[in-house]
């Protein structure tokens, strides 16, 4: 690093006592000496229910945790929270049901100080169970990368990320409340954030792990998600044209759900493939039930 760096890390939580092993994890994070990091859980349950564990958790490892209530079951609540308690140069975001390597904060603002970006992307690993079937093994399709369009990074995801706090304050930028239980509140946040010239990175390096529960690992839960994730771009889409636009944009993304659903006929007997091209068929769907004026799926 050119020079000393101070980055909060939110941990948005409910419910889970996973998040004992997330702040194990940033406990033990390899740091240059010129680097401090301090984590802030925000609790989103009703009831302060995590923080006895926080505060052990924090003894346990000894690292520096602040324990913040923002209830109630919608996660802008929480992260708006952690946004709200961050004091560093910088604020990183990692969820409650995952695990950070030994070196992803290092990765993360290596990226960030060599590119000068306002935000640095890191991928984020699906650990799947022996509950999964083979296709989805094989299809991987939990885990998170950046879309890479010829513009540039567009939209983040608030799973693995770290942030220029100024880059926010500037903008003011705040999580959608109205987007808390449909979910793509982070997909939103980033748009905003390069809409108003922001500019993100990305470090390959920098990984998380995440488990993939038994109730996730079905298509029916990926073509919800797939849907819902659509429903966001369309909300975007909406917002930016006119009538004529939006039947445009709804005729484009029907035509994408067609081809989507052809390609998935070709591929009948690859379950690997066929389900990739209906997830990605669901997300065209998504668009053309969002600019069609439905409102969006609660998916969590």
């Amino acid at each position: 690093m050119s020079a000393a760096a101070r980055v909060s890390i939110g941990v948005c939580t409910y419910r889970r006592r996973s998040v004992v092993e997330t702040i194990a994890s940033l406990a033990a994070q390899a740091l240059p000496q010129d680097v401090s990091l301090r984590i802030i859980v925000a609790d989103n349950d009703a009831t302060p229910e995590a923080e006895a564990r926080v505060a052990q958790a924090a003894v346990d490892y000894g690292v520096e945790v602040t324990y913040v209530h923002a209830p109630s079951r919608n996660i802008c609540i929480a992260r708006n929270a952690c946004l709200d308690a961050a004091t560093g140069d910088w604020i990183a975001f990692i969820d409650d049901d995952e695990t950070a390597a030994g070196h992803w904060l290092s990765a993360l603002l290596a990226v960030a100080d060599q590119s000068g970006c306002d935000a640095v992307l890191g991928p984020v690993q699906a650990i799947y169970g022996q509950h999964a079937p083979p296709w989805l093994k094989a299809a991987d399709l939990h885990s998170t990368r950046p879309v890479v369009t010829p513009a540039g990074i567009r939209k983040g995801y608030a799973g693995n990320v770290l942030i220029r706090r100024s880059a926010i304050e500037t903008r003011g930028l705040r999580f959608d409340l109205a987007l808390g239980r449909t979910g793509g509140e982070d997909d939103d946040f980033f748009y905003r954030l390069t809409d108003s010239g922001g500019v993100i990175g990305f470090a390959p390096e920098a990984l998380a792990y995440e488990p993939v529960p038994a109730e996730r690992s079905t298509l029916a839960w990926l073509l919800r998600r797939g849907f819902r994730t659509g429903q966001t771009h369309g909300a975007r889409l909406s917002a930016r044209f006119g009538r004529t636009g939006r039947l445009l944009e709804m005729a484009r993304a029907a035509a994408k759900t067609i081809v989507c659903l052809v390609a998935a006929g070709a591929h009948v007997g690859s379950p690997c493939d066929r389900n990739r091209w209906l997830v990605r068929g669901a997300l065209h769907v998504g668009v053309v039930a969002r600019l069609a004026g439905f409102s969006e799926l609660q998916l969590y």
